[in-house]
């Protein structure tokens, strides 16, 4: 006598196991549930409290400097750091060595110490520089010329145009790094490929290695104008009237310490993990599209 097999009557109901309870607290973001809970207890305190409500009334009037001086300076380090990373790969000597050295430079020295030298040292020697030239020019006949560039004065440039020239000098060094490093992440065989299909090296660079390169780096970029946009407080030395330079203002004229330091830490964290977010968002849709 042979044994049947037990065949269950019914259909089965194949179920997939769900995520646990444990594992779906362990992956929830409580980080940003907690700086949720901070700022609009924060916000609450600023806008019910007189005092609160009143250093931030005075200090957003920075808010544009901040926002204003972080585009333009990041502009600007974008150009400066393309370049910069294109030096670092470039077979030619000269100019491997001058963006290696730009690069070791500035690495190499505070970024405070570097709005200091940059503003009150570099501006003004180039501003010399440009007004020696331009009475060469005059000396050799060339006035309307030479008119042109003896017409800079270091008066004439303004502390928050020193501001963005230094912050977009500091990161253009970090951002050559970032284009130097997703350049080379592009396998060598596609720029071998470009070439052998006629395109010279800069037409190869330009529609076939740059565009994966920034596509890879994007998420990096994001992270260094948010790095950006905090370091822009340190411009409030050179008396950019920022939201840090305003907030110190406040406090030193009504003594409110706190309120003013409170409402701008708010101010900042407010900013930077909504630019946070918004990389995240930019990360996760890459990787979907991967």
């Amino acid at each position: 006598m042979v044994d049947k097999p037990l065949v269950p009557s019914g259909p089965l109901d194949i179920e997939e196991d769900p995520i646990s309870f444990g594992t779906r607290v362990n992956e929830f973001p409580w980080w940003l549930l907690s700086i949720f809970l901070i700022a609009i207890w924060a916000f609450y305190i600023i806008f019910t409290n007189e005092n609160y409500n009143e250093a931030f009334n005075f200090i957003k009037i920075g808010l544009r400097v901040t926002v204003q001086t972080a585009l333009t300076a990041y502009g600007f380090a974008l150009i400066l750091g393309l370049i910069t990373g294109l030096g670092r790969l470039s077979k030619n000597i000269f100019f491997n060595n001058l963006a290696r050295l730009y690069v070791e430079l500035i690495r190499g020295v505070p970024i405070l110490v570097l709005i200091f030298f940059i503003a009150l040292v570099g501006v003004p020697t180039i501003v010399d520089g440009l007004n020696n030239f331009g009475g060469w020019l005059t000396s050799i006949g060339a006035k309307p010329l030479g008119a042109i560039f003896t017409a800079f004065n270091n008066q004439n440039v303004s502390m928050n145009s020193r501001a963005i020239v230094a912050l977009s000098v500091t990161y253009g060094a970090y951002l050559a790094e970032i284009f130097r490093a997703g350049i080379q992440s592009i396998e060598h065989g596609q720029m071998e490929a470009a070439r052998s299909l006629g395109m010279s090296y800069g037409q190869a660079m330009r529609y076939i290695i740059l565009p994966q390169a920034v596509r890879n780096v994007l998420p990096a970029l994001g992270n260094d104008f948010v790095a950006m946009v905090k370091d822009s407080s340190l411009v409030s030395v050179l008396a950019v009237r920022d939201i840090t330079q305003v907030s110190r203002l406040y406090a030193g004229s009504t003594f409110r310490f706190r309120e003013a330091y409170v409402t701008l830490s708010v101010m900042y964290l407010t900013i930077t993990v909504l630019l946070s977010l918004g990389v995240q968002v930019i990360e996760r849709r890459l990787r979907a599209n991967d």
